[in-house]
């Protein structure tokens, strides 16, 4: 074996590597609900409740893993009935993806009744995940 040969074995070998653990460390966060802060934004527009807490879940017809979230949050609602829900198609309305910096699908918020920003999560959620971050805010 020559020398150019085994540099381009580890080379790909360590190429492999980094990609598998990205790989690993996307996984992990996907589905994942995270407190955020709410960005100066002017969500009026978003079709948002203002008796209680919305879940907005942006979705696109291509999307495989959107139809996951649809199910996961229309059980959710289904069970904390004073949570409304807003499915927005990033390709039907995408100057509200821009605004909330939506840069994968699905993506998935809860606002408060106030129109704040306190959640966000890529990926599809675990029911308990959005029933745990809801609760606080339906008291």
């Amino acid at each position: 074996m020559t020398p150019a040969f085994i540099t381009a074995i580890v080379a790909v070998v360590a190429a492999l590597g980094v990609a598998g653990l990205a790989g690993v460390l996307h996984n992990r966060r996907s589905g994942v609900v995270r407190e955020t802060e709410s960005p100066d934004v002017d969500v009026s527009d978003l079709g948002l409740s203002r008796t209680g807490p919305t879940i907005v879940h942006f979705s696109a017809v291509w999307c495989g893993p959107c139809a996951g979230v649809r199910r996961v949050v229309n059980q959710v609602c289904a069970d904390l009935r004073d949570v409304a829900h807003v499915e927005i198609d990033m390709d039907a309305n995408p100057a509200a993806a821009r605004k909330l910096s939506v840069m994968s699908l699905p993506t998935t918020f809860i606002f408060d009744a106030q129109g704040r920003q306190r959640y966000r999560t890529a990926g599809v959620p675990k029911a308990a995940d959005l029933r745990s971050a809801l609760e606080p805010l339906l008291a």
